[in-house]
């Protein structure tokens, strides 16, 4: 899963119709080219290749004043748009470590309705303590991670991300319940 589809298809979505540069102009304004591979060339490069997907469809709108090939603005088509709530939603409701997709995810939350975030983020904080269970059910009683050299370290990184991820995620969870952001259908 690719965190630059999730955010193109999610800017395109969120405009109705929209140019590669305004997408482009959008996710750089979010920080996404910080946190993820939006560079400009994967986002051209996304928006072409969903194009031919038939997730995106394609308008010419106007020539190019510099002789180049007429200006598009691209629609989220029908299966663009299953195809981004899927990607949202199995990203939110994923362990995936990768922070990328989480945050495209998170910032296109307020796309579904509020009951359903929310259990998509409480699957994915079941799933980030059954991964925290794996981890542990492999140590023996009592262990001290820190005689265990650069294995203990590892092991301990694993689990300070199984606990900060699951803590993050039941305060996103915690704010979606007391009526943060404003949700589809409200």
């Amino acid at each position: 899963m690719s965190a630059v589809r999730l955010l193109v298809l999610g800017a395109v979505r969120r405009h109705g119709r929209a140019h590669g540069y305004k997408v482009r102009a959008d996710l750089e304004s979010w920080g996404a080219h910080e946190w993820s591979n939006a560079t400009p060339g994967s986002i051209y490069h996304a928006l072409k290749a969903m194009s031919e997907q038939g997730l995106l469809r394609a308008h010419e709108t106007s020539p190019s004043e510099a002789g180049g090939p007429p200006r598009m603005e691209y629609e989220i088509t029908p299966e663009g748009d299953d195809a981004y709530l899927a990607l949202l939603r199995t990203a939110l409701s994923s362990r995936d470590p990768r922070l990328d997709l989480l945050a495209a995810a998170v910032g296109f939350v307020d796309d579904l309705p509020r009951a359903e975030a929310v259990e998509l983020l409480r699957t994915r904080a079941r799933a980030m303590a059954d991964w925290r269970s794996a981890i542990t059910s492999h140590l023996p009683p009592g262990s001290d991670l820190e005689e265990w050299g650069p294995t203990g370290a590892v092991i301990d990184l694993w689990l300070h991300t199984a606990d900060s991820r699951a803590a993050w995620t039941e305060r996103l969870i915690a704010r979606l319940e007391k009526g943060a952001f404003r949700m589809a259908g409200e």
